[in-house]
């Protein structure tokens, strides 16, 4: 056994002279996809049929690609061994286009859709240069639909063969490094993935089942490849991709025993890379359609790589995967319990990504994602790699003195001295622990040297416990996954339009508060400049004020006495006249009080109009109320209760107050008797008739009415507003006076009250 060939070196499907191989795939309307024609192949041979190729039209035209003007397809084939050549796994690109079928020129019979969807396919042995070769395909494809006319094949047969010349040549096996041309950059893949791109790489070492899955088939096929390409020499050593039973790589592989430390490819070779992780039991399909699952759910199949566009994989995930990756959300879902464990990062593991993370972000140019903003080496596709391919040799030199440590744990102090403890801790002890029962790792430590850690320092390149500086870039991952930033600025505009609003409206209603009280001040000062310039005129004409004002208050008075001495002038005509004529002739039928003492009812319209004529008119006053002389009632009351006259109250009345009648006979009593007697308390008259009183004795009456009726006629209870004026003493005497006089004229109004009864 040798080693297997350098990096730069063709794989061994290249040396065995594969040549590549162009075949047109037409999407047909009643039997669906179908090989159509083959460039490179002897006339009448058919590559599908020979080697069993029966779903490579399925993988030529993804689901989905009808939605798209141009979408590419990679996939992987599996090559019989014949003869002396060993099976191996070949590489399929399709780029997939399609147009209006009136566009043809000539439109064969068979063509029924108003579409028409053909692919164009290179079959090679090594997708190293793929990214050359899908620029290419892309033109060539773009250039045959161009013609309108697809049985004019010339240029697909010239394209075959100008690969097939570069492959004699040895151009398509060149030493050079064509990692960078896969498509989708690993710039792109960290800035989409961040901290979980590290999670994927260790996850490929781990080999459990992964799906990819996305709507775009070129974008999850380059995820892919962009993927696997982390670990050095990988896509070089693909040829036990193609199918679970393939394992011809560990045929071939042999533990090297020479070194040169200054050449690259002899130092990976020396340290065990590439890692296979693609041998017996595994399978790598960039593209796999539905008509493949039979084959991911076989025994036989352990762990694979796969991708897919159709959604119904996402309903039986947890069969068809143990971690599903799904980039149009760009989500990662671990279903196995162990693998999530595993996989969980170290504090040393977050610290070397997010490093990476970072270096991605400050140099990104939206222009131009693959390369940095400030066109140097940090952040760049080859710096990227570079630190991908440190981590990996740290991993397994410290993982090989994890392993010589617990080989020799009895034989004293085995530890060497500038290496502190065991080294493959910081990159996980779970991790480390499922990675040594895969069958990746078992090949690894067979072909390599048990002191690998004496070539390569076995120490984490981020070693070293969680810092504060851990915390605060993880803090600060952690914002910008959530677009926290993003949403405080969105937040913080719309809170800053609303506070200037605020504080615009603020100033609009303190303005007008203060301009308000400008104003209200002004009118203020105006009102006492005018009032004072009043004081001053009137201090001026002070004299001439006061005797206007006093000879308004005489008038009042004058005015209010006159009323009332009409007033009682009347009403003493009329109880002249009824204490002549008896009490008992104008009682009617009611209810006696057994309080005793004076009292009236209402006063009949008769009463009122025969006082109308005397020349009284009511009075304002609130105590001497109108409805008790003047207003006609349905209901009277009886005078004479037991032979006797009693005061009788009024229902209308309210009992609080006296009524005019009762203060009036009240206050006659008290004068003619010895003891004073309550006015609001009746007083028990003798059960004789009543005789008729002597010109002396009404003459006393009415000085007592006069003297209540002056006191309660006052301008203030009558209602007259008269600014500071009272009646004086001699006001009244002039009014009791007035009242005599009308009593002296009692027999000329008696006559005439007589006759107005006769007449009614």
């Amino acid at each position: 056994m040798s080693a297997p060939a350098p990096e730069g070196s063709a794989s061994p499907a290249s040396q065995a002279g594969f040549m590549p191989l162009v075949t047109v795939v037409d999407f047909h309307h009643a039997r669906g996809p179908e090989v159509e024609k083959w460039f490179g192949v002897p006339e009448g041979s058919d590559p599908a049929a020979e080697y069993d190729w029966t779903l490579l039209p399925f993988m030529a035209l993804s689901d989905g690609a009808h939605a798209s003007t141009e979408d590419f397809s990679y996939f992987t084939l599996l090559k019989p061994a014949r003869g002396d050549n060993p099976a191996t796994s070949l590489f399929g690109i399709s780029c997939t286009r399609q147009m209006d079928a009136s566009q043809l020129l000539n439109r064969p019979a068979d063509v029924t859709r108003s579409t028409v969807q053909k692919a164009v396919v290179v079959i090679a042995d090594s997708p190293q240069y793929f990214g050359m070769l899908r620029e290419r395909l892309s033109m060539v494809t773009s250039a045959w639909f161009a013609q309108r006319e697809f049985t004019d094949c010339e240029i697909l047969r010239r394209f075959q063969e100008s690969l097939q010349e570069e492959k004699e040549r040895g151009m398509l096996s060149e030493e050079e490094d064509r990692d960078q041309y896969l498509g989708l950059s690993l710039r792109e893949l960290v800035r989409e993935f961040r901290w979980q791109t590290l999670v994927l790489l260790k996850c490929c070492l781990l080999q459990p089942k992964m799906l990819f899955f996305g709507s775009r088939c070129e974008r999850l096929c380059m995820m892919q490849f962009s993927l696997i390409s982390l670990i050095p020499g990988l896509l070089r050593n693909l040829q036990d991709c193609g199918g679970p039973e393939l394992a011809e790589y560990e045929k071939r592989l042999s533990k090297p025993t020479s070194l040169r430390t200054s050449d690259r490819n002899s130092l990976l070779s020396y340290m065990g890379l590439p890692l296979q992780i693609f041998g017996k039991g595994s399978l790598f399909g960039p593209y796999t359609p539905l008509q493949q699952l039979d084959i991911l759910a076989d025994f036989g199949t352990k762990s694979y790589i796969v991708g897919s566009t159709n959604s119904l994989l996402l309903q039986q995930k947890d069969r068809y995967s143990d971690i599903l990756i799904n980039l149009d959300d760009d989500t990662i879902n671990i279903t196995s319990a162990s693998l999530r464990t595993a996989l969980a990062l170290s504090a040393s593991d977050r610290r070397w990504i997010d490093f990476i993370t970072q270096e991605v972000n400050d140099t990104w140019d939206e222009k131009n994602p693959g390369r940095p903003n400030h066109m140097g080496y940090r952040g760049s596709e080859e710096f990227i790699r570079l630190q991908f391919e440190e981590y990996l040799l740290a991993l397994i030199s410290s993982v090989k003195y994890h392993s010589y440590l617990t080989t020799n744990a009895g034989k004293g102090n085995v530890a060497l001295p500038h290496v502190e403890g065991d080294p493959s801790t910081d990159f996980g002890v779970e991790w480390v622990e499922y990675w040594t029962r895969t069958e990746n790792y078992r090949i690894w430590d067979a072909h390599t040297d048990s002191l690998l850690f004496d070539i390569i320092e076995p120490k984490h390149p981020c070693a070293g416990g969680l810092t504060v500086d851990d915390v605060q870039r993880r803090i600060q991952q952690q914002v910008q996954d959530l677009h926290l930033d993003e949403r405080f600025a969105a937040g913080k505009e719309v809170l800053g339009r609303n506070a200037a609003a605020a504080r615009d409206k603020a100033s609009t209603m303190f303005n007008k508060f203060y301009a308000d009280m400008e104003a209200m001040r002004e009118a203020q000062r105006k009102r006492a400049e005018e009032a004072k310039a009043a004081s001053a005129t009137t201090q001026k004409n002070g004299a001439t004020t006061p005797n206007t004002d006093a000879s308004k208050t005489q008038q009042t008075v004058n005015s209010v006495g006159a009323k009332a001495g009409a007033y009682i002038g009347s009403w003493a005509s009329w109880a002249g006249e009824k204490r002549k004529q008896g009490w008992t002739s104008r009682s009617s039928s009611g209810t006696s009080n057994s309080g005793g003492g004076w009292g009236f009812g209402r006063k009949s319209k008769a009463t009122d109009s025969e006082s109308e004529k005397n020349g009284g008119s009511p009075l304002t006053s609130p105590r001497i109320s109108t409805s008790g002389f003047f207003s006609s009632g349905e209901k009277r009351r009886s005078m004479y209760s037991q032979g006797s006259m009693e005061a009788i109250v009024d229902d209308d009345r309210p009992t609080s107050q006296p009524s005019f009648s009762e203060s009036v006979l009240d206050a006659a009593e008290s004068e003619g008797s010895s003891s004073p007697v309550s006015p609001r308390k009746p007083q028990q008259l003798p059960s004789s008739p009543i005789s008729v009183a002597s010109k002396d004795k009404d003459a006393t009456e009415v000085t007592g009415i006069n003297r209540v009726i002056s006191a309660e006629t006052t301008p203030a209870a009558a209602g007259n507003k008269i600014p500071e004026a009272t009646a004086t003493s001699a006001d009244v005497k002039a009014v009791e006076t007035k009242a005599i006089d009308t009593e002296t004229a009692e027999p000329k109004a008696a006559g005439l009250e007589k006759k107005e009864s006769t007449t009614a």
